[in-house]
C-alpha cells in the first residue's frame, strides 16, 4: 500500500514541543484510527502519546506500557479511548498480538503502537505512521554563530505519513505551521 501523500514534517526542538505536537494531532485522530510510532529508544514516542492523551482528553496519565504491554485510557470528553500498546518485547508480527485483541479495540478506539512497525500494519489499511528522528551532524540546528545549541540533543525530526484513503485530505500538512 502507497501512501496518499499527506504528509508533514516537523523540527521538535523539545519534549515539551513534542507532546504539544501530540496535543496538535489529537483534533485530526477519530475511533478506528491506528497510528504507528517509529524511533530509537528515548526518542519522545511516548512523550507525543502522552500529548495525543491530552488532545483527546483520556483518564489515566500516560506512560510507557513497556512491561504491560497495552494500556486502554478511556475518554473523559466523551471521544475514542486510546489504547497504547508497546510492542518493543513482542518479536512477532500480527500473530502475536493477536492476544491483545487489537482489532477488537481498533473500530471504536483510537490504537497508537509504539514499535508497531512490520508487526502490526495488517490491522488497517487506513493507518497514521509517525517516524521520530534526531537530528544529527548537518540537520542539527545552530546557533546564530554556527555552534551547537544547548538543547542540540532533543532536537527531533518527525515525519508523520497517512497511509490510505482516511488520510488524503485529513489536514495533516497543518501540523507543519505552528
Amino acid at each position: 500500500m502507497s501512501t496518499t501523500g499527506a504528509m508533514a514534517h516537523v523540527t521538535v526542538k523539545s519534549p515539551e514541543q513534542m507532546q504539544e505536537l501530540g496535543r496538535r494531532l489529537a483534533p485530526l485522530l477519530r475511533p478506528g484510527d491506528l497510528v504507528l510510532l517509529t524511533g530509537e529508544l528515548g526518542a519522545g514516542k511516548t512523550t507525543l502519546t502522552r500529548g495525543l492523551g491530552e488532545g483527546l482528553g483520556v483518564r489515566g496519565a500516560v506512560t510507557s506500557p513497556t512491561f504491560v504491554i497495552a494500556r486502554v485510557h478511556p475518554s473523559l470528553a466523551g471521544g475514542p479511548p486510546l489504547v497504547h500498546v508497546d510492542a518493543y518485547r513482542l518479536g512477532g508480527g500480527l500473530d502475536e498480538m493477536e492476544d491483545l485483541d487489537l482489532d477488537v479495540s481498533l473500530p471504536e478506539s483510537v490504537v497508537v503502537v509504539e514499535w508497531g512497525e512490520g508487526k502490526v500494519e495488517e490491522l488497517s489499511d487506513d493507518r497514521l505512521h509517525v517516524v521520530i528522528g534526531r537530528a544529527v551532524g548537518a540537520d542539527a540546528p545552530g546557533g546564530a554563530d554556527g555552534a551547537p545549541e544547548a538543547d542540540e540533543d532533543d532536537v527531533r525530526e518527525v515525519t508523520v505519513t497517512g497511509f490510505g484513503a482516511r488520510w488524503a485530505d485529513a489536514g495533516l500538512p497543518a501540523l507543519e505551521t505552528c
